[in-house]
């Protein structure tokens, strides 16, 4: 059963599903595991999120003018929560670059020590014997997806209790999620290590999972809870990467008085427009980037195939020559034949989409296109708080959502 059509109608359809349950309910029971085909209890918007297919600002006007903020204040979290890893990242995009290295050692190393090497084939093929874990790693790659709590769950039995590095766990998660993110799958992975906050790590215990997965409880035990490291040991790094940022990153904006009918846009994983493709000339979308070195699943790669190509489905037949294009050349052949010279291409964050943007930007530059990077209003007005803990963002909330009610640009 495919749990994620590729589609934002159908992204636009869950949102409307899930509006009765994002106030009090949410609230009670976002963090229980259900079943994979029975989660009310969550939205199951992340993959679409994640891609921007449906925004963070179409959502959150939905929830808020369904619910009042309090009441809905644990969804407007959770939300605000993407937006602060991303922002986290941003003013740290060494820390992305250091996982990147230790992911390319380690799987050298993968080559040399078989005993490691069995050891990750037998989590990665849920055969450790912990029948949670175990059934976690089979349903990630059945569907492309695991609960945020499973996720949490399962990245400390790997680090804790199975003893292996966090970086191939984190990169397998990236491999297989359907909305595998470099800022909230690095981050999130590094809070549990006891990395992202330090000192402070996740243990997976087992009451904690007896009493927010009970589907795994309704017969006997399942086996090897009782293998569950009792303590959580920070991992230790270089203390570098949990410095203070080093420099105020830039967000670009596209001038105000851009003629948006007289430029191509080209989207891309990051950002596939959210419903304001109609202002531009004509639309293109570059291929997804793999997040991965190891590249990525067949199941991910034709959902962010299919979704990019959703994204082109829904442009106006007046904006003609759309299509998915793949590097500097290609891009430049498509603006000539549109005979278009400026071209807008959403920010994307740090990550590997915004490295392959900035050596496109270099090509085509050399071509005389113009290149103008634009950065939503949402990300503009929430990364500036993301510097350190998501506290200083968490209250800054209130005041952010009302300059997005007041905002008429793109958010």
């Amino acid at each position: 059963m495919n749990h994620f059509p590729p589609s934002r109608d159908v992204a636009l359809a869950r949102l409307a599903d899930f509006l009765p349950n994002a106030g009090s309910k949410y609230a009670r029971d976002r963090n229980v595991d259900a079943p994979a085909n029975d989660r009310p209890n969550v939205s199951m918007l992340s993959p679409y999120l994640r891609h921007r297919a449906i925004s963070e600002r179409e959502v959150l006007q939905s929830v808020l003018a369904r619910f009042s903020p309090s009441t809905c204040e644990k969804f407007v979290q959770e939300v605000f929560w993407r937006a602060y890893f991303k922002g986290w990242l941003e003013h740290r995009p060494y820390v992305w670059h250091a996982y990147n290295r230790d992911v390319q050692e380690l799987s050298a190393e993968l080559t040399a020590n078989e005993e490691l090497k069995a050891r990750v084939q037998a989590a990665t093929s849920g055969s450790t014997g912990i029948d949670v874990f175990d059934s976690w790693a089979q349903e990630l790659l059945d569907y492309g997806y695991l609960h945020n709590h499973a996720r949490m769950w399962f990245a400390s039995i790997w680090v804790f209790t199975l003893r292996l590095p966090w970086q191939l766990g984190a990169d397998w998660f990236l491999q297989h999620l359907l909305d595998g993110d470099p800022a909230s799958n690095t981050c999130s992975w590094r809070w549990v290590a006891g990395l992202h906050t330090k000192g402070k790590t996740y243990c997976a215990r087992p009451d904690n999972i007896r009493r927010y997965a009970p589907r795994f409880f309704q017969g006997d035990e399942p086996a090897g809870l009782e293998r569950l490291a009792t303590q959580a040991e920070p991992i230790s790094e270089n203390p570098d990467l949990l410095s203070e940022p080093r420099a105020q990153p830039h967000w670009p904006q596209a001038p105000a008085d851009i003629d948006r009918s007289r430029c191509a846009l080209l989207l891309h994983g990051d950002d596939l427009g959210s419903g304001a493709i109609e202002r531009y000339a004509t639309v293109g979308a570059l291929s997804p980037s793999p997040l991965s070195p190891h590249g990525e699943s067949t199941q991910v790669r034709r959902f962010r195939r299919a979704l990019t190509q959703d994204a082109l489905d829904s442009v106006n037949p007046q904006q003609a020559h759309s299509r998915i294009v793949q590097d500097g050349e290609t891009i430049t052949g498509w603006l000539r034949e549109t005979g278009v010279s400026e071209i807008v291409i959403p920010y994307s964050p740090v990550g590997p989409t915004a490295a392959r943007i900035s050596s496109l930007t270099e090509d085509l530059a050399a071509e005389g296109i113009e290149v103008i990077i634009d950065t939503r209003h949402y990300d503009r007005l929430a990364w500036p708080y993301a510097k350190a803990g998501f506290f200083k963002l968490g209250k800054k909330i209130p005041e952010l959502l009302d300059a997005l009610s007041m905002s008429r640009s793109n958010g």
